[in-house]
């Protein structure tokens, strides 16, 4: 059971806070040479604590009964998520390293989710589980085989697979369930076929990581190309043994995209905010530079910092006129919509979409849109423009979007319209990007691992000087 009692209501502790604009800063200087000094006040620290103890509540409630697996959403119905799971795994650990459950329990939940993994069908079956050590995106919470006749996914397993990596160096006890995690954590991370899923030596997909694989069908088409959520993939993949995996990551590094949408935000460019989020939930990039962005003089990390200033600057200059747009009110990521039921005159609302923005000319699906998980799992980038935001957020549009898990998933305010749902992908990388930035408790642990740490080194990277 939960032992934890949030003492303050997040909007009791947001509108405690005197209103304050954050002003334009200069950013003409963007590297992070490592570290962001950034001091959390205790009315930060209460803010984050609610934040952090909400959102947690989703992986405690929205799991398997037995198999500790997450639901894609808390929606009724819901199947499980293979990438929600992978960034539940940390997420129980934050939980007892911040006293809401125990390690034993944080523990059991994790070894019962490997289990469940390991003892699953791996097959060509159309209805199993997985095969070839990769599993697929959505599984059925009744009955653990594929759900929706979805992808054999490998981002979606290289997500779980990162958490997996983070348990079996979090849980370095010398008890029996400790013991099996990492056992179990270890034979899944082997079994994995990596040269199942790569693309052929031919054609813009040349030698690159394949998005997946469908028992009626085959490969997916496309292949992972170009800067995305995806970076992470390519070192796994690399510490894992993957063949060519050299020439792989070449082709993923050409099609980059170097954009200056604004002055002084010249970065890789990306739209959705989750592009520049999700490797680093697991992966510290501070200071660590491949080729490319040595090229640049920058790092992953100064990338996302510029990234997040790039969609903050869009949404103060707001072409599109949407309601709520400004310095302190930004989110623009990947998420639900209102979807076109609500649109009226020249206003088009989308239901869930990939959105996004890195300037004028480079956006998508953007509709007013403003995801709360987006500005917050870029607080270790630019923490004093991110905690203004959610103050801010909290101040204007109150209970009405927070809920049993904290922050709905998403709210559009030209729409008139709030979520009433939490999705996984997006609560997972929240909570974990908070933690580390308070901690760097997941960093630290996966970090330290032994196939991330070979992946790096075989794709070139290093610490700058």
């Amino acid at each position: 059971m939960l032992r934890f009692s949030i003492r303050f209501g997040i909007i009791a502790i947001a509108l405690s806070f005197a209103y304050t604009s954050c002003s334009n800063k200069n950013v003409s200087e963007f590297s992070s040479k490592g570290k962001i000094d950034y001091s959390l006040s205790h009315d930060d620290e209460l803010l984050l604590d609610s934040i952090q103890f909400r959102t947690f509540q989703y992986f405690i409630n929205e799991r398997h009964e037995l198999w500790g697996a997450i639901k894609d959403r808390a929606a009724s119905g819901a199947p499980i998520s293979i990438a929600a799971t992978g960034f539940g795994i940390p997420c129980f650990a934050i939980g007892a390293e911040h006293g809401w459950i125990s390690r034993d329990e944080a523990a059991q939940i994790t070894l019962n989710i490997l289990i469940f993994f390991k003892e699953s069908e791996q097959s060509p079956n159309s209805i199993s589980t997985g095969y070839k050590g990769f599993y697929y995106h959505f599984l059925n919470m009744k009955t653990g085989k594929r759900e929706w006749n979805c992808e054999l996914s490998t981002v979606d397993t290289g997500l779980l697979l990162m958490g997996i990596i983070f348990a079996r160096n979090y849980y370095n006890g010398h008890n029996k369930t400790e013991k099996q995690i990492r056992k179990i954590a270890d034979y899944l991370i082997k079994r994995v076929d990596w040269n199942f899923m790569q693309m052929p030596a031919q054609g813009q997909y040349a030698y690159t990581i394949s998005m997946g694989w469908y028992p009626e069908t085959g490969y997916h088409r496309m292949g992972w190309k170009g800067y995305n959520e995806a970076l992470f993939l390519y070192i796994l993949a690399a510490g894992s043994g993957m063949k060519d995996i050299d020439k792989a990551y070449a082709t993923w590094l050409e099609s980059y995209k170097w954009y200056t949408p604004y002055k002084n935000y010249s970065h890789v460019a990306f739209p959705p905010l989750f592009g520049h989020q999700f490797s680093h939930t697991f992966i510290d990039f501070r200071g660590l530079q491949d080729s490319y962005t040595s090229k640049k003089g920058i790092d992953y990390f100064d990338n996302s910092r510029i990234a997040t200033y790039a969609q903050r600057e869009y949404c103060i200059d707001n072409p599109q006129g949407w309601i709520g747009y400004d310095s302190l009110c930004w989110g623009i990521t990947a998420c639900d919509g209102p979807t076109d039921k609500y649109n009226f005159d020249n206003k088009i609302f989308y239901g869930y979409a990939g959105r996004g923005t890195s300037g004028r000319e480079l956006n998508y699906f953007d509709d007013g849109t403003i995801a709360p998980y987006g500005p917050l799992s870029s607080l270790p980038f630019a923490p004093e423009i991110v905690l203004p935001t959610a103050r801010s957020i909290i101040q204007r549009y109150g209970d009405k979007i927070w809920g049993t898990y904290g922050f709905y998933d998403a709210f559009n305010p030209t729409a008139n319209w709030v979520d009433n749902d939490y999705i996984g992908i997006d609560q997972g990388p929240m909570l974990i990007m908070i933690e580390n930035f308070r901690t760097g408790l997941v960093w630290n642990y996966v970090m330290s691992d032994p196939v991330i740490q070979s992946g790096l080194k075989k794709l070139g990277f290093q610490y700058r000087n």
